[in-house]
């Protein structure tokens, strides 16, 4: 199995080199709304598309061959995409520009990258740190994408294919439940708060609507002001979120990973619209819809592909609710958790990750798990998901 990850770099640019790429960016989402205007919307074919405007896209836009081939492909991916989610194709922007090997190359001696714009060929400085030059460091990318920043600097983001390796088959399994307090806290006991994270949200909650305020009224000058400082801190919750989110999952993974064990996750799909469902306050609803819960997720499956860790996301119903001791239904106050029936009490948050970790080890074993359930009148034992 092939995992691709894309590594974001920054270009260095001259003030020439930043105007030929912005004419590049220009030509390749002028060619695109072309492609998407001239062929009918139903086509999603990238060879017929290309078969049908293929010439006409060199000539009008000065395109080079290749960068014609990824506009057909980008239009193509752009109508399945939104046929799938049963919307029509937006108007493609010059924020990027797709590169295959024939357009692009790296260079790991001076460290830049080879870049067909229109008309020429340019060789571009990369200002990276470690972890790139590490990444980077005896690869021989074929393919990335250029790409215009909000911060308007521009940077490639190279495509690295690798070997994943087999995932560890193992009987031991790490539960992590996902929370708005805690954010996530595994059946090893291990816990990550959510209180600093609630802070810096309404932080930034209170700034932006302050700003917005002002910004609306005041002299000229003041109004300019408040929406400068709107756009420098635009992105900063975000980046927080996502550093976090990156963190909680690499430590969650090298656990695994150590201990030779599954990572078992909740699948909450469709949790904010049922949330949404329920009358709450605006900080409340505010808080619930920021919750980064499905971006923890995607980190926790993409490092466990790439260390050999299976990733299982198992239904959550009632493993809030089911003591991991007995397997009865107990009660659960906020943050505690007590069974009426063999007298265990403690963290919910803990004893739903065991729950989980259960359910993602009758997923794997062959035969399935003992569980029991109250409600199934005693002990019975489940068939595998």
């Amino acid at each position: 199995m092939k995992q691709t990850l894309t590594l974001v770099c920054k270009l260095a640019t001259t003030p020439e080199q930043n105007a030929k790429i912005e004419a590049v960016l220009q030509a390749f989402a002028a060619a695109c709304n072309y492609a998407n205007e001239r062929v009918k919307p139903k086509t999603t074919s990238k060879t017929t598309i290309q078969s049908l405007v293929y010439n006409d896209l060199r000539e009008q836009f000065g395109l080079s061959a290749n960068q014609a081939v990824r506009v057909c492909a980008r239009v193509g991916a752009n109508r399945k995409t939104a046929k799938v989610k049963g919307k029509p194709v937006k108007a493609f922007r010059p924020t990027s520009a797709d590169y295959d090997a024939r357009i692009f190359s790296f260079r790991e001696k001076d460290w830049t990258v080879s870049l067909t714009l229109l008309g020429c060929r340019e060789h571009i400085k990369l200002e990276i740190g470690h972890y790139q030059r590490g990444q980077l460091k005896g690869c021989k990318p074929t393919s990335a994408q250029l790409c215009k920043h909000r911060d308007g600097r521009y940077y490639i983001h190279i495509q690295l294919s690798d070997e994943a390796p087999e995932p560890i088959q193992s009987d031991k399994g790490i539960g992590v439940d996902f929370g708005r307090r805690e954010i996530a806290k595994t059946s090893t006991d291990q816990g990550w708060d959510a209180k600093q994270l609630n802070q810096v949200r309404d932080h930034f909650a209170k700034v932006r609507a302050s700003l917005q305020q002002k910004a609306s009224k005041g002299t000229r000058s003041s109004r300019r002001r408040c929406r400068q400082v709107l756009q420098r801190l635009s992105g900063r919750e975000r980046r927080f979120q996502r550093w976090l989110n990156h963190s909680i999952s690499a430590s969650i993974i090298r656990e695994a990973k150590q201990l030779h064990a599954i990572v078992a996750i909740e699948d909450l799909t469709g949790i904010r619209d049922r949330i949404n469902q329920q009358p709450r306050n605006t900080t409340e609803r505010r808080r619930s819809n920021s919750w980064a819960f499905y971006q923890l997720r995607q980190f926790l499956e993409y490092k466990g592909i790439k260390e050999g860790v299976e990733v299982v996301a198992v239904p959550p119903a009632y493993t809030s609710q089911t003591c991991h001791c007995c397997l009865h239904i107990g009660l659960r106050t906020e943050k505690k958790f007590k069974c009426g029936h063999c007298g265990w009490i403690g963290d919910a948050d803990l004893n739903g990750a065991i729950n989980i970790a259960l359910l993602g080890q009758s997923v794997t074993l062959p035969g399935g798990s003992w569980l029991a359930c109250e409600i199934a009148g005693g002990l019975q034992k489940a068939s595998p998901f």
